[in-house]
Parts: C-alpha cells; structure tokens; sequence
C-alpha cells in the first residue's frame, strides 16, 4: 500500500446518502481495492450504523498518521464525533459545527501535505444555513479556508475516451446576480487558471477552451445583451494574446451539442444552470466535481445529499455510489501525475 496515495474522504451531510456511499466504497475496496489509500472522516458510530443498515460489513479501522503504508484491504477512519445522534434523513442543525469542522479538518491536512487529495461527499447547505454558518458551497468554503485567490468549479463526465470539462465563471449566486459579475476581469481569470489547471493537472500541454455567451445566441451581436460585447469578447481576446487557445462567445444551446463539444478540451459557461444541465445530462451519477486553484486536489461527487432517499428504510442500499467511486479515481489520477510532475511533494 506504500505506493497508494492517502486520500481523505469527508462524508457530508451525516443524515443524507453520504455515509452510505462511504459504506459501499469500504466494501468495495476490500474486494477490489482502488489504487489509493482511502482514509475517511467522519463519526464512527455512524459510519458502523449506516453501513448495518443497508446490511454491509465494511473493514473499518481507525486511521493512524504515523503509518506511512496504512493497511491493506482496511479503510481507515478519522474520527469525528457529531454533537446528536443523526436520524437518516432529518438533519439537524445541531450537527452543522460538526459537519464544518469535518471539512476544515481535511482541508487543513491536505494542505500541509498529510494527503494527496481531498474527495468530499454531498453536504446539506440549508441546514448550516439554519445554524447560523455562511456557507454558500465546499468550492468556496475551500477556498476562504485556504486563502486561494481564485477557485473554479469544474466538472467531469462523459464518455473516458472523449471527456466533458466544463467550467463556471459564477457557481452558487441568484440568477440575478450573474449579469452583475460578469466582467472582463472574471472572465480573463477564469479562462486563465482552467487553462493553467488542465495543463497542470490534467497533463494537457495546449487545451482548447470553449467560451459561451451568457446571453441568448451570444447575445445576437448586442441585440440580446451587451455582455458579450462589454465583457466576454475582450477576454477571450486577452486570453488569446496569453497564448491560450480560447473560443468564442459561443452560443451555450449549440457549444454542448456532442459533434461541437469534443473539438474542445473544456467548455466554460457563465453560470452553473447553463452549463452543468448538460455535464449531468450525459453523464449523472459518473460525473465528478473538481475544484481548481486550490493548494490540494479536491474531487466531488455530482450529486446532492438525497434526504428523501435516505430516510426510506424500504431502498436501503439504493443510493449509486458511482459517482464517488469516479470521484476517488480521479483524485488518485491527478495525484498521480502530481507526484510525477514533483516527485518530492509530501504524501
């Protein structure tokens, strides 16, 4: 197990899916182990309880820094107690400190080194809402925790030979709020880490970067919005004095259409109803969520927490875990070629 990169793994929401997931991915590894060691943060208690519910006995066993090579077969925990007892699909607010000091323990390991990557399950945003946390989404909270001047949210998903990236400029904001932030300066920013991050991480030497309107038709030459005219065009030109191979604006309706999409290697969108409808359309349940400009690798799954599946005793065992499976393997892929790139960089 030497060889496998540690990657932490949060369990988000303790009374949605996520712990049931971990439970399958624990059961998966002691049969066909991923090319990882997986160390999962959470409650024990729950962890043990969520799994003997949907009737699976997953090798647990508490995690311990100090081992370089952890243990084979075993997915290890590290421990962290919720403040209530957690009914499957009722969250209580009364955990929200919890869940945060959850992610703010795996955020500040991976950022000292302590694992490779960081893979996060789904967290119920309205419950540490309702406690009072300004929390607006992990890709944020990540960032503010890590002081990353700039992050982007980028999903993964599509056909393994032929991948679909795409990339919002705005991610958790009211539509009404989009027009607002949509300037030269956020659009210049965000095609320039893509671009930065799809070489760095994603090994790929030049990519090409597809760049939608934020308007209907692009805008219609200014008839239907100026953005495009004011903010977006300026951008791509700045983009491509940088040297990137930026597109566009480009009209989002025809951008996604498969035959135009694989003539790139991303596609950044304006907003994230505009772009993810058809990253999850072609691949839901596969796609994977990555967070770039972080100090640390961080996937996600591309799903919510599913309370209402949660709370049914009757579909027990339903909830896909494909999603985090495909999480996980790509935090050991862009871990890998990180570790390649600087081989000295701490494990």
């Amino acid at each position: 197990m030497s060889d496998r990169p540690a990657v932490a793994i949060t369990v988000g929401e303790p009374a949605g899916i996520g712990p049931e997931l971990v439970a399958m991915l624990a059961q998966r590894h002691h049969e066909h182990p991923f090319a990882a060691r997986p160390v999962i943060i959470g409650d024990r208690a729950l962890l043990a309880a969520r799994a003997a519910r949907i009737g699976l006995s997953p090798r647990y066993l508490d995690y311990d820094p100090a081992s370089l090579a952890g243990a084979g077969g075993f997915v290890e925990v590290w421990h962290q107690p919720l403040a209530v007892p957690v009914t499957p699909g009722r969250p209580d607010p009364a955990n929200a400190q919890a869940v945060l000091a959850m992610l703010a323990r795996a955020a500040d390991a991976c950022a000292i080194g302590a694992f490779a990557a960081l893979v996060t399950a789904p967290v119920q945003k309205s419950v540490l809402l309702d406690a009072g946390i300004a929390f607006s989404g992990h890709t944020e909270y990540f960032a503010r925790r890590t002081h990353a001047p700039r992050v982007v949210m980028l999903l993964v998903g599509g056909a393994v030979a032929a991948p679909l990236r795409v990339a919002l400029v705005t991610t958790h904001i009211a539509l009404k709020d989009v027009p607002s932030a949509i300037t030269c300066e956020t659009v210049t920013a965000t095609i320039a880490l893509v671009a930065a991050e799809l070489t760095a991480r994603f090994g790929l030497p030049s990519p090409r970067i597809a760049i939608c309107g934020l308007n209907p038709h692009a805008g219609e030459g200014g008839h239907l919005g100026r953005e495009e005219i004011d903010a977006i065009a300026p951008a791509i030109l700045a983009a491509r004095e940088a040297g990137i191979d930026a597109t566009g604006p480009l009209p989002a309706d025809t951008v996604f259409v498969p035959d135009h999409a694989r003539g790139f290697d991303a596609i950044v969108a304006m907003y994230h109803d505009q772009g993810l409808p058809a990253l999850k359309a072609a691949s839901f349940g596969r796609g994977v969520n990555v967070t770039l400009g972080l100090p640390f690798i961080r996937t996600s799954v591309d799903h919510g927490t599913a309370l209402d599946l949660a709370a049914d005793p009757r579909r027990a065992g339903e909830a896909d875990p494909g999603s985090l499976f495909a999480a996980l393997d790509l935090a050991v892929e862009l871990a890998g070629r990180a570790s390649v790139r600087n081989p000295a960089s701490p494990r």
